[in-house]
């Protein structure tokens, strides 16, 4: 290794140790080449060759974050296309063993940070409690076979909420998410508190959503987030909203993945898989705020120090 690469791989973590949240060995190489290419291009490149490189940076750390969920989708698509009917271990539990597997390969292989997969693991179990009551109340469904469920709810439908988790403590940790102006973290609790609750009291009470959603939008309005994409690189600016509906998108067509993989199925999808309604885009966004709390309690919000 050159001392140049060697002199930047350290500045990755020096910088990732100023933040709080250290990178992983494989983030800290994706962080030093990003940085290499960057001061190599800074002397002589023009704007769209720089551009072009910030742009190829953001997409491998947005795919580096997405690692698990893309994984998991792989296994889901996998599972309807080439495992076995017959198999002697039928597909929801050899779902359930390949999600534990990749989850323990991550934290053994240094890929995942300890420190935040209690956050993982707790929305592993909110989105576990919400899909044994929702598959009671016959709003999806999933097969029937297996032993590793609890009631009608394969036990790999957890590992999906996990991924958002997932993605949540990733992008935290490579973009060095700054703040300004971000909510009280009580008033964001209490917020998220009140999306859990509706997912259950909409069966029997009013279902309030959209005024969750007035709720969200009020208290995220001002809020503005910066990031870099890469330690040393100059902050980007974007206002928060824009981020969770972008994140929330991309949830609703992993969704729709899903579905088609036939992991889940909706009513209207029982004789032949159609779209999932945008509705369910809307379902997304609030739950994903329960994400962002449950994240926020390991990464507090701050504000730039640049």
């Amino acid at each position: 290794m050159s001392r140049a690469s060697g002199d930047s791989g350290d500045s990755s973590r020096e910088s990732s140790r100023a933040s709080g949240r250290a990178f992983t060995p494989l983030e800290e190489r994706l962080d030093a080449w990003a940085h290499r290419r960057s001061q190599a291009l800074a002397a002589d490149a023009g704007p769209w060759r720089r551009g072009l490189l910030e742009f190829a940076v953001f997409t491998a750390k947005q795919a580096w974050a997405c690692v698990f969920g893309a994984v998991m989708l792989v296994l889901l698509v996998l599972a309807r296309l080439v495992y076995p009917d017959d198999a002697l271990l039928v597909r929801s539990d050899a779902l359930v063993l390949a999600a534990l597997t990749v989850q323990a390969l991550m934290l053994a292989l240094r890929l995942e940070g300890g420190r935040e997969l209690w956050v993982i693991v707790m929305f592993h179990v909110v989105g576990t409690v919400m899909e044994i009551f929702k598959t009671h109340m016959g709003s999806w469904a999933y097969e029937t076979d297996g032993l590793l469920r609890i009631g009608g709810v394969p036990l790999y439908t957890g590992f999906m909420y996990a991924a958002v988790g997932s993605y949540m403590v990733r992008v935290f940790r490579l973009f060095d998410l700054r703040f300004t102006r971000y909510p009280p973290i009580w008033a964001t609790a209490l917020v998220a508190a009140a999306i859990y609750a509706n997912f259950f009291t909409h069966h029997y009470l009013p279902d309030v959503r959209w005024v969750l959603v007035g709720a969200v939008v009020l208290l995220y309005a001002r809020c503005v987030m910066s990031f870099r994409n890469q330690r040393t690189g100059p902050r980007r600016r974007m206002p928060i909203l824009v981020a969770f509906v972008g994140v929330a998108f991309f949830l609703w067509i992993a969704e729709n993945v899903g579905t088609w993989a036939g992991a889940w199925i909706y009513p209207h999808q029982s004789a032949q898989w159609h779209l999932v309604p945008p509705t369910k885009f809307v379902a997304w966004l609030l739950l994903m705020m329960i994400s962002v709390v449950l994240v926020t309690l390991v990464h507090r919000p701050r504000p730039p120090t640049d």
